[in-house]
C-alpha cells in the first residue's frame, strides 16, 4: 500500500500531549504538612498507618482460608509465607518508629523523603504479602497498589544552581573537533566536551564531516546549537573548507592523550584529514603520561595552558575519556550558559518520528529499558560485582520497577538476540497479566509513525535508528539503563535536559539513580 504525502506543514506540526491519569488510591504527599506541622500528629499518622496495614492484611489472611474453603498444602504455604512476611514487616514498621519519631519533634524535608521512601518499601511489601494470600491454584487475584505517579515523581533540575561558562568566540579562531573512540554515543560526549573546550579557548567548533567521522547532521539539529547561544559558535565541516577555500590548515594539532597512541589515533586517520585537502604540521602531546586508562583530572587553567594559542586554526584529540572539571560539564543542561533546554539534542525529524511512535504504540505512560547485551558479557564480568545478569534475576528487577512505576507497558532498546529477548518477555508476568515488551517494528508501508523518515531517505540508517532509540526512551515516564553503557549516558543526558528524569530512574538490578560519568568503561 503506498504512503501518502501530505504538506510538509503537516509534517512538522507537533503532536499534542496526552492527558495523565491523577487519581491515586493513595497519595502519600498528601501527608507531609501534617507530618511537618506537627508532631503529635506524625505520631497518630504513622500509628494509623501501622494500623491499617496489619489490618488489612489481617483480614485478607482471614478470608482467603475462608474462601478457599479447603486445608490444602499449598493454602498453608501461602498462609505461612503471609505470616512471615508480615512479622518482617511488622519489625521494620516498628524500626522506622522507633529511629524516626524517637529522635526529635523536628522533622525536616530530608528526613520526611525517608519516612516517605520506608513507607512506600513497606505499601509495596503489603502487596506481595496480599499476593501471597491470594494465591490460588489458578493464578493470583489483583489488588490496587500506589499510583506510579505518587512514587516516580519527576525531578526538578532549577534545585540546584548551573554553573556556565559564556561562549564568545573569536570567528577567526577554530577548533576542529577529533573524536575516534568508539560509536557515535562516545562521539556525541567526546563533541559535548570539544563544545566546552572551544568555549574556554573562545574559538568556533568545527563539527567532523562524514568522510572522517560520523555524518552528524542525520542525527542532530546542529544550527539549534547556535540558536540557543545566539551567535555563530559551530559550523560544520563543509562550510569551514568553503571558507578556507578548500584548502584548510591545522596550524597546530595536540593530543590530549599520549597513551596508548597519541590522540587515540593513527597514520591512517590521518592520512584522511589530508586526503581532504587539509594540511597540518607536526602532531604534538599536551601531556606525555596521560593514559586514556586512568585520566586525571585537569581544570580550565590547564586547558588554557596547553592548548591556548594565537594560531587560527587547531586541532585537539581525542577527548572523550578527559576528566576536566567533571561536576561542571556534567551539569544537567551542560556547562555551557544558553537560552534552550540542552544544547545537542536529535534533529526535528527523528523528535516528531519519536513522538508519533509512543502515541501509536505506547501512550504517555511506560517504562523505558535499555537492555545490553551484546559485547556486554566479557565487559561486565571484568566489574566486581558483575553487571551481567541473567535473563531470569533481569525479568525479577524490571517486575519490580514496572510495578513501583505503575505502568503497563515497557519499551524495548536492546541488542540483545531474539532467544533472550523472547525468555524475557515470558518472564514478565505480574499478577497474571504479560507486561509487553514493545520494540519498534520492521518498517511498513502501511504505518505512517515512520513516514518522515522513509520520506527523507532516512529509514534503515544504523545511527538515525539509535539517536531514534534514544529519543523515546527519553521521553519515558521511567527509564531502566544499562550501567556502563554511553548509549545509556546519553539517554540520561537528555533526560535531564528534557526535565523528563524520574526519582524512580535507575541502573538494571542496582536499585539506585544513573549517575554514570563520561569516560567511565
Amino acid at each position: 500500500m503506498a504512503r501518502d504525502s501530505p504538506n510538509e506543514d503537516d509534517d512538522h506540526e507537533n503532536l499534542i500531549h496526552q492527558n495523565k491519569d491523577k487519581s491515586a488510591s493513595f497519595r502519600i504527599e498528601e501527608l507531609q504538612s501534617p507530618i511537618r506541622r506537627r508532631f503529635s500528629k506524625g505520631h497518630y499518622l504513622f500509628a494509623a498507618i501501622v494500623t491499617v496495614i496489619s489490618l488489612v492484611a489481617t483480614i485478607y489472611l482471614f478470608f482467603s482460608s475462608k474462601i478457599c474453603g479447603t486445608t490444602s498444602d499449598r493454602i498453608k504455604e501461602s498462609q505461612l509465607r503471609a505470616l512471615y512476611l508480615l512479622n518482617k514487616q511488622r519489625s521494620s514498621l516498628f524500626d522506622l518508629w522507633n529511629h524516626t519519631f524517637g529522635t526529635s519533634n523536628n522533622i525536616t524535608a530530608v528526613r520526611f523523603d525517608q519516612i516517605k521512601a520506608s513507607l512506600l518499601d513497606q505499601i509495596t511489601l503489603n502487596r506481595h504479602i496480599k499476593d501471597t494470600l491470594l494465591s490460588t491454584e489458578n493464578g493470583t487475584v489483583s489488588v490496587p497498589i500506589v499510583n506510579g505517579s505518587e512514587i516516580c515523581r519527576k525531578i526538578d533540575p532549577k534545585s540546584s544552581k548551573r554553573r556556565t561558562i559564556e561562549w564568545k568566540p573569536d570567528p577567526n579562531k577554530f577548533l576542529f573537533a577529533i573524536c575516534l573512540s568508539g560509536q557515535m554515543s562516545n562521539h556525541l560526549i567526546c563533541l559535548e566536551k570539544h563544545m566546552f573546550f572551544a568555549a574556554v579557548l573562545n574559538r568556533v567548533l568545527v563539527i567532523p564531516g562524514s568522510k572522517f567521522d560520523y555524518q552528524y547532521n542525520l542525527v542532530l539539529d546542529i544550527e539549534h546549537i547556535n540558536e540557543c547561544i545566539g551567535r555563530k559558535t559551530v559550523i560544520s565541516f563543509e562550510n569551514f573548507m568553503e571558507l578556507k577555500k578548500n584548502h584548510a590548515r591545522i596550524d597546530k594539532f595536540i593530543c590530549y592523550f599520549s597513551i596508548p597512541l597519541p590522540c587515540y589515533t593513527d597514520e591512517d586517520h590521518l592520512k584522511q584529514l589530508k586526503s581532504l585537502g587539509i594540511s597540518m604540521g607536526k602532531v604534538e602531546t599536551a601531556w606525555k603520561s596521560e593514559d586514556i586508562e586512568n585520566p586525571s583530572p585537569k581544570t580550565v587553567k590547564d586547558v588554557e595552558e596547553k592548548f591556548g594559542t594565537k594560531e587560527d586554526v587547531i586541532a585537539i584529540g581525542d577527548v572523550f575519556f578527559a576528566n576536566v572539571e567533571k561536576d561542571w560539564v556534567l551539569q544537567p543542561r551542560g556547562p555551557i550558559a544558553h537560552k534552550c533546554k540542552i544544547l545537542i539534542e536529535p534533529s526535528k525529524l527523528i523528535l516528531l518520528t519519536a513522538q508519533r511512535f509512543i502515541q501509536t504504540f505506547l501512550g504517555s505512560g511506560f517504562v523505558a529499558l535499555h537492555f545490553r547485551r551484546h559485547g556486554f558479557l566479557k565487559f561486565c564480568n571484568a566489574k566486581k560485582p558483575s553487571c551481567f545478569y541473567p535473563i531470569p534475576q533481569a525479568a525479577d528487577c524490571i517486575r519490580q520497577m514496572v510495578e513501583k512505576a505503575n505502568t503497563s507497558v515497557i519499551y524495548l532498546s536492546t541488542d540483545a538476540a531474539e532467544s533472550e529477548t523472547s525468555l524475557l518477555q515470558s518472564m514478565l508476568v505480574m499478577n497474571g497479566k504479560t507486561i509487553p515488551l514493545v520494540k519498534r517494528p520492521p518498517r511498513d508501508s502501511a504505518e505512517k509513525w515512520d513516514s518522515l523518515l522513509y520520506r527523507h531517505g532516512l529509514d534503515g540508517d544504523d545511527q538515525v535508528e539509535a539517536m531514534l532509540d534514544k529519543t523515546i526512551c527519553a521521553m519515558a515516564s521511567v527509564f531502566i539503563g544499562a550501567p556502563g553503557s554511553t548509549f545509556t549516558e546519553d539517554i540520561l543526558r537528555l533526560r535531564k535536559g528534557w526535565e523528563t528524569a524520574s526519582s524512580c530512574d535507575e541502573y538494571l538490578c542496582h536499585g539506585e539513580e544513573p549517575n554514570f560519568i563520561a569516560g567511565d568503561k
